[in-house]
């Protein structure tokens, strides 16, 4: 890949990051419409909160009212922390009974107030011929537009969700977007969207679609670590040109776990690194040159990229496990620079260039930079990680970074 074309793909990148996490919007309100084919009253009782159909999308579990002044008390589905249903105490404001209500969030049991401070959703029905139009709306303070996005398509499913369920009247589970098929989809369009940077041949396609494939197992990693410490579910999530992020079933619940499955990212793949680089020696002494050098390239991108997920910038998996486990700034700061020393020391072992790495080292500081600010702040505290737990994840992250550092020495060995 030239310098230019990478120059422009690290652009690219970086501005989509900017946009999606950073850039300030302020105060802003998604609106969404459709009309269903129901009569208003019904469909109050549905998304009034303490209607007799408020639980038609299994959402809310009970609601009550806390008395005078619209406070209601509302257990959701969705699992917190602990695992047991998140309870959420709203106000209900401007209400016009069979017509529209405001509500604004006081708190709940899993995030902190200030993610609620500028919080405020609107729901409107006007009768309109046989069925009622549905206005939805949110009003929130945005910093990046991946939220905003995130409202608005979710708001978009809600309403057709109720629709099919005032056509039929029973919910339907899921949609399109998280169905397996279209995360495989995802996954190729992703390819594809690569493929030119690397050349429009097959050997371009071919690394396109290792690179692809890398991003999978890394995510796989992170699945696997979110059902070994309790998760109930976890999923993968393919982004096109960004890559992929897995999501777990609840919030984190102690600083072990945040650093345990960040880790399980490049530590999953360290176990894989080893059998390509075996496999592909043992291609070779078969004469098998052509797949001795896809396994090498696999190999090579897979510790490529697992060793560049452990450079402590903010929201990378390494700067994620070593805020778990150092116990004070200090620490802090001086284990991200011995890992980013680690990290820029074995780049210019591999043969990359002096102005490659003083590049790659400005472009994780803007990451880090970027990124800083987007965390969620939960209601409660993290419970702490002891000791023990320190230093076996300080040693894992180690043995991880070691593992992945050979395999790129290795791999440029043989390729370059």
């Amino acid at each position: 890949m030239s310098p230019i074309v990478t120059a422009i793909l690290v652009a690219a990148n970086l501005g989509l990051i900017f946009l999606l996490m950073t850039v300030p919007l302020g105060l802003r309100t998604v609106r969404i419409s459709r009309l269903v084919k129901m009569d208003r009253q019904r469909l109050w009782q549905a998304l009034w909160p303490l209607g007799s159909d408020a639980g038609w999308s299994g959402e809310i579990l009970s609601a009550e009212s806390l008395g005078a002044g619209g406070m209601v008390r509302i257990r959701l589905s969705w699992e917190g922390r602990d695992g047991q249903p998140i309870e959420r105490t709203v106000m209900l404001e401007d209400v016009e009974e069979y017509s529209r209500f405001s509500m604004r969030v006081i708190e709940d049991t899993a995030l902190d107030s200030s993610f609620w401070a500028d919080y405020r959703e609107t729901t409107e029905l006007v009768s309109e011929g046989a069925g009622t139009r549905v206005i939805l709306s949110q009003t929130d303070r945005y910093r990046g537009m991946a939220f905003l996005v995130f409202r608005y398509f979710a708001m978009r499913r809600e309403l057709g969700k109720l629709e099919i369920w005032a056509r039929t009247g029973a919910y339907r589970k899921g949609g399109w977007f998280e169905h397996p098929l279209s995360q495989v989809g995802f996954a190729i369009l992703s390819a594809l969207i690569l493929w030119p940077f690397f050349g429009l041949n097959l050997g371009g396609l071919a690394l396109a679609a290792i690179l692809t494939s890398v991003v999978a197992l890394h995510e796989l990693g992170h699945m696997a670590a979110f059902r070994l410490t309790g998760h109930r579910k976890a999923r993968m999530i393919f982004i096109p040109l960004l890559g992929g992020i897995a999501i777990g079933g609840r919030p984190y619940d102690s600083r072990f776990e945040v650093a345990f499955v960040a880790l399980m990212g490049a530590g999953f793949s360290a176990f894989l690194v080893p059998l390509l680089m075996a496999a592909s020696i043992l291609a070779g002494g078969e004469g098998h040159r052509l797949a001795a050098a896809l396994l090498t390239t696999l190999a090579g991108c897979a510790a490529l990229f697992n060793i560049a997920n452990l450079v402590p910038v903010w929201k990378f998996d390494g700067g994620q496990v070593l805020r778990q486990i150092c116990p004070g700034p200090i620490v802090l700061a001086l284990a991200s620079f011995s890992l980013l020393s680690a990290f820029l020391a074995l780049g210019s072992r591999a043969g990359f260039s002096s102005n490659f790495l003083l590049g790659t080292g400005a472009v994780f500081a803007i990451l880090s930079l970027l990124t800083m600010r987007s965390g969620v702040k939960p209601r409660h505290e993290l419970k702490p990680i002891r000791t023990f737990d320190r230093f076996v994840m300080a040693a894992a992250l180690l043995a991880v970074f070691a593992i992945h550092g050979y395999g790129v020495l290795w791999a440029s060995a043989r390729l370059i």
